[in-house]
């Protein structure tokens, strides 16, 4: 058998993960869907992917804290729970939307700790073609794939010891070890525990996580595999706050916490994935992926409504039980070969999904009970008195299914200089809705079409390309929510068509030396759905516009830069009688930047301090543009030491303070399509960590 060089391989594939990029914070490329493995110079898409030297110096414990360094990117909440929602260009892209290891609907819902991955994959813009229809329903902004961790060369023995604001404690262990000829087998394994309360008065979590990744490489066959199992509790989580009409409420005290003590959110989720590649010839490569996953959640939420300036809110009470079964796979082939000067790279692919949920529901419709939410006392739990299905034994609610078939090209012309994407991605979805209460079948549709792709890059120099693309969103059709603002809406339950956006870009990449830079100025329409007069629809469409201004790179020895801002224009194209036409869309700052430096102190080896600042302009409230959010601006500072304390032992000491200056600010507003929710700035936290290798 020929020597085998084996490195921190994601998925299997030939090509590994891509390099660093100097200073170590973000890669060279990544994952460009069924594309594959690509440079950032190759790709006519905008792709950011932030490395795991970048999630351990900043203690970043979720997906939304690494994207804080996504100047595109702002988090937001789901439906009336504590999902983390990713609003990227505008669009929302929900926690179940994210990929791991390049597919769909694998991880857990609201909420994905950073122990399961190595990097965090960003594509800015729409991906149907790309990844395939989202199956949660967003995605129509952008997409993000996590790279789960492999073992590398070198033997790793970890313990992370950490304690934060609050009183929140956690322990971790990361083993690697490779084994057999060459090295030719890896094991990682990644154990987790956190437990206590948060800086935010009388809110707690605990969560217990277990990540073990495996591989295996032949001189022409590589195989790989992951399993995972989460279990995340809340107690006593400061929910969503929807605000009145006619106001925006003043912001209360950070640490206020405006949660019954009895709601709660546990959600409990075991997942697998596999992946293999099969080199066929020099020249073609067929590979193949699957996985499945068992997800479930209770919860009993409370989120206030505003009803004056005095700080006087309703809330009442929402019980659900949800179970979730997901099975997805993939098979594709790649080719590569020459017609005359050209050369081609050909991907064919076919993916399916299948997801079956099961829930039930029950609520409080007795008279909402006051708070106020600058002096909150809690409530004696009411008893809910409406509901559907068996809150200890949910039935079907609704099984989708997903199937694609997709073909692309890539045409290399003048010496790999000019770079042309041709593909088409033909998409069919199910949607099946049930009575959660009978089990009987209420509706259902099977509707498809074809996304195209067409991708443009021109390397002006070896430093400098340029790119464009037309490429389009397709999302399943939404279903009408239960309620609205603590009102029913009346059409709960109604499934919608699939829709598509259409998205058109151009841009420039620029490398030299240690530094790199991108800029992307773009344009999407896309259909919205919200809800009116108590029934939720598809009353208008948006158009989106933005240009995206990023850098990252070591410019000097030792002092590492990351950010960039973004300025957006989202209008109400069309709305129902044309009442908001051309108004702001709901929830998009026109402005938003996230600048960060990472600086080695001269002259004391081991040390270094960082810092981050985060600023997002004001946003509507509501379709009318009555209601106007602040904007903020936030300042993280942190500091680190390494130090060698013997016995090929090493220890790194970590700190970090967030919000710095403890500012108080309605973080974000919208989310969930159809909502206004409001989410309340964290406090100032600390965290210290630390670990030692050995």
């Amino acid at each position: 058998m020929d020597t085998v060089t084996v490195e921190a391989s994601a998925d299997a594939s030939v090509e590994g993960l891509a390099k660093p990029f100097a200073g170590g914070q973000v890669a060279r490329g990544g994952r460009v869907g069924l594309l594959g493995q690509q440079d950032l110079m190759d790709t006519p898409f905008q792709l950011t992917s932030y490395t795991n030297t970048l999630i351990r110096d900043q203690q970043a414990k979720s997906v939304g804290e690494v994207l804080l360094n996504d100047p595109a990117v702002r988090s937001a909440r789901g439906y009336g729970n504590f999902q983390e929602i990713y609003m990227l260009r505008g669009q929302p892209m929900y926690s179940d939307d994210i990929a791991y290891n390049g597919l769909y609907g694998l991880l857990p819902r609201q909420y994905v700790a950073s122990e399961f991955f190595e990097r965090v994959e960003v594509l800015h813009g729409a991906s149907a073609f790309l990844n395939g229809a989202a199956p949660g329903g967003s995605n129509l902004g952008g997409a993000i794939n996590l790279v789960p961790k492999r073992a590398s060369n070198e033997a790793l023995s970890r313990v992370d010891l950490g304690v934060q604001s609050g009183g929140q404690v956690s322990a971790s262990v990361d083993l690697s070890r490779r084994f057999g000829p060459d090295n030719n087998t890896g094991v990682r394994l990644n154990a987790v525990r956190r437990d206590g309360g948060t800086a935010i008065d009388g809110e707690s979590r605990g969560l217990t996580a277990l990540g073990l990744g495996l591989d295996w490489r032949s001189r022409d066959v590589r195989v790989s595999a992951d399993l995972g199992y989460q279990d995340d509790k809340l107690k006593g989580a400061r929910p969503n706050l929807t605000p009145a009409a006619d106001f925006i409420p003043a912001v209360p005290d950070n640490k206020t916490n405006y949660a019954q003590p009895w709601t709660y959110s546990n959600a409990k989720d075991l997942f697998a994935t596999a992946r293999a590649e099969w080199d066929l010839s020099d020249q073609v490569t067929a590979w193949a992926a699957g996985g499945l996953k068992r997800g479930k959640e209770e919860n009993s939420l409370a989120s206030p409504t505003m009803v004056d300036r005095s700080g006087m809110a309703n809330t009442g009470r929402f019980d659900n039980s949800r179970e979730d079964d997901v099975k997805t796979g993939e098979i594709g082939l790649r080719a590569r070969f020459a017609t005359g000067a050209v050369q081609h790279q050909v991907v064919a692919s076919a993916s399916w999904f299948a997801h079956e949920e099961r829930n039930a529901w029950a609520m409080f419709t007795g008279g909402n009970f006051p708070i106020n939410i600058y002096d909150p006392v809690g409530s004696a739990r009411p008893a809910t008195n409406l509901g559907s299905g068996n809150l200890s034994d949910p039935l079907r609610a609704g099984v989708d299914k997903l199937q694609s078939y997709a073909l692309a090209d890539t045409l290399s012309f003048h010496d790999d200089r000019v770079l042309l994407t041709l593909g088409l991605r033909h998409q069919s979805i199910e949607q099946n809705s049930f009575s959660n209460a009978t089990d009987l079948q209420t509706g259902s549709y099977k509707k498809s079409a074809t996304t195209p792709v067409v991708g443009l890059v021109f390397k002006a120099t070896p430093a400098l390309s340029l790119y464009g693309n037309y490429v389009e969103g397709l999302v399943k059709g939404e279903v009408a929510p239960t309620s609205a603002g603590n009102l029913p809406v009346l059409n709960a339950g109604q499934v919608f068509s699939p829709y598509r956006a259409k998205q058109k870009e151009v841009g420039v990449k620029w490398q030299q030396g240690g530094l790199g830079a991108t800029a992307a100025l773009y344009t999407m329409d896309k259909p919205v759905s919200y809800v009116q007069n108590q029934v939720f629809g598809e009353f208008g469409t948006q158009r989106y516009r933005g240009l995206e201004l990023n850098v990252f790179g070591e410019p000097v020895k030792g002092l590492r830069v990351l950010g960039g801002v973004t300025f957006a224009d989202a209008k109400l194209k069309t709305t129902a009688g044309g009442l908001y036409q051309g108004n702001n869309a709901i929830g998009v700052p026109r402005r938003q930047l996230t600048l960060g430096g990472d600086w080695d102190v001269p002259g004391v080896q081991g040390l270094a301090l960082n810092a981050r600042l985060i600023h997002t302009s004001s946003q509507y409230a509501n379709a009318a543009n009555t209601l106007n959010v602040k904007g903020w601006t936030r300042t993280d500072l942190g500091v680190r030491y390494m130090m060698d304390i013997g016995n090929d032992r090493l220890l790194t000491l970590r700190a970090r303070v967030d919000n710095l200056f403890d500012k108080q600010y309605w973080a974000s507003v919208g989310g969930y399509p159809g909502s206004n929710y409001l989410v309340q700035s964290t406090p100032r936290t600390f965290a210290l960590s630390a670990s030692v290798d050995f």
